[in-house]
């Protein structure tokens, strides 16, 4: 029996350790059963608790007092399937009459309590049917990506969401985004994730960086192109004008709309020309865009017109040729000047990491939802990459990038340069890389380069 006692012990303090310091291992080993247990056992009295039941139908209440039996009990949502899953459960339910999904979405916080459960979220997958998705440990605290995504054609994943689910950023569903954060807040480190989710892939990137080049530069050998000050990125941005236009041309010879195609889907953008025709597609990383509105002098009050001017531009009708903006600074709002406001409502996907004030919040997700403004002022100094991300739906969740390196992010890069596309139009900004042991090489075009 002493041999039970001290063996019951050493289980409980190894128990206690997991879950303490590692609590992804807890819920894999332990946490796992108890929380499928505790969600089974609870259920009815929870879904009573919380106000998730109606009561039961009239032809049941007509049969017991005609039989003289029992009052049936109240109803709840019918569990359909109890999913485990590395980060919790997914409880898919199928409601009742006169139940509806905001219902459970209001019940939210009571279900966490309840349950016992780090989180809960739910969303409606269709009528009469909600999936809730119950996390039992804070999946953000240490982030660990699965091994297996779905990356896709223009689909990369850059976070883990607050639910364990990944966070994709998919730039053919959402083409344009917009990601705020102060300094230290972890913008630098999503942007990396971004770039090495994108190096893999048949993609141009071109990149500007009015802070001469030190955040974009190193991973320069995956980009077509960089800009490190205002005047390099006027003149790349009209470059990136004068191929749209001549993608919309060759849209518009291929667009098989006569009948000698009958069957031939018509061309409306870069995605529905044949492969061989088919234009790679861009993806603009704009890092401190405030550095490109900022001017002193009317000469750079021309040039900040000029570079605002081609943003709207590939805003409004990039997408269709093929052209995606990731635009980052730390504030995006009307004091930059006029067509600030413009360009920021062409950009459906919002990101914001740590601000410093309630207006720069308002400014990524003011007109979207009050509810992601709150979140994103809250968001604690001491956790670097913690965000709110949303877009124009008015849906958001609060997601967080696996720490990566710049030398993860170099090496990745690196790995796939061959990968980097020569785009006619863009080839005087192509990096020059004269070797590691130059102290420093300025981003200048091609042709100055070698004057």
């Amino acid at each position: 029996m002493t041999g039970f006692a001290v063996a019951l012990v050493l289980v409980v303090v190894a128990v206690g350790l997991l879950r303490w310091r590692r609590p992804a291992w807890y819920w894999l080993t332990f946490g796992v059963t108890l929380a499928v247990v505790r969600v089974l056992v609870r259920y009815g009295s929870v879904m009573d608790a919380c106000g998730l039941t109606v009561p039961p139908a009239r032809w049941r209440l007509a049969l017991a007092r005609a039989t003289n039996r029992p009052i049936p009990e109240p109803r709840s949502p019918r569990i359909l399937r109890l999913r485990p899953t590395r980060t919790g459960l997914v409880l898919r339910l199928k409601l009742r009459p006169g139940q509806d999904a905001f219902d459970v979405a209001a019940a939210s916080d009571r279900l966490r309590h309840s349950f016992s459960m780090y989180g809960v979220t739910s969303r409606e997958l269709r009528s009469g049917v909600v999936e809730v998705r119950m996390t039992g440990y804070d999946v953000l605290k240490r982030v660990q990506m699965p091994a297996e995504t779905d990356p896709r054609r223009m689909r990369v994943p850059v976070a883990l969401r607050q639910d364990g689910s990944v966070h994709y950023r998919d730039y053919r569903a959402i083409p344009h985004a917009l990601t705020l954060g102060a300094t230290e807040s972890g913008k630098s480190v999503y942007q990396r994730n971004l770039v090495a989710g994108l190096a893999p892939m048949d993609v141009a990137l071109v990149g500007i960086d009015c802070k001469q080049g030190v955040e974009l530069f190193p991973l320069a050998r995956r980009f077509s192109a960089l800009a490190d000050d205002p005047d390099t990125a006027a003149e790349v941005l009209d470059a990136l004008v004068a191929r749209m236009e001549r993608v919309y041309q060759l849209i518009r010879s291929q667009q098989r709309i006569t009948c000698d195609v009958p069957d031939a889907e018509i061309a409306a953008d870069i995605w529905d020309l044949p492969d061989d025709l088919r234009p790679v597609p861009v993806v603009v990383l704009v890092d401190e865009v405030a550095e490109l509105a900022l001017y002193a002098s009317k000469e750079e009050e021309k040039r900040r017109d000029r570079i605002v001017t081609a943003l709207v531009r590939l805003a409004q009708l990039g997408r269709a040729a093929g052209i995606y903006l990731e635009i980052c600074g730390q504030r995006f709002g009307s004091e930059l000047g006029k067509g600030i406001t413009m360009l920021r409502a062409q950009l459906t996907g919002r990101t914001a990491h740590r601000v410093n004030d309630e207006s720069s919040a308002n400014m990524a997700f003011g007109d979207i939802s009050p509810d992601a403004v709150l979140a994103a002022i809250q968001i604690p100094a001491e956790l670097r990459g913690l965000a709110i991300a949303g877009d124009s739906s008015g849906g958001w969740h609060r997601i967080r990038a696996p720490h990566t390196s710049l030398r993860q992010a170099v090496n990745i890069c690196n790995r796939h340069a061959d990968r980097t596309p020569d785009l006619p139009e863009l080839a005087p900004f192509r990096p020059a890389l004269l070797g590691s042991d130059v102290e420093s090489v300025p981003l200048v075009k091609a042709s100055s380069a070698t004057a």
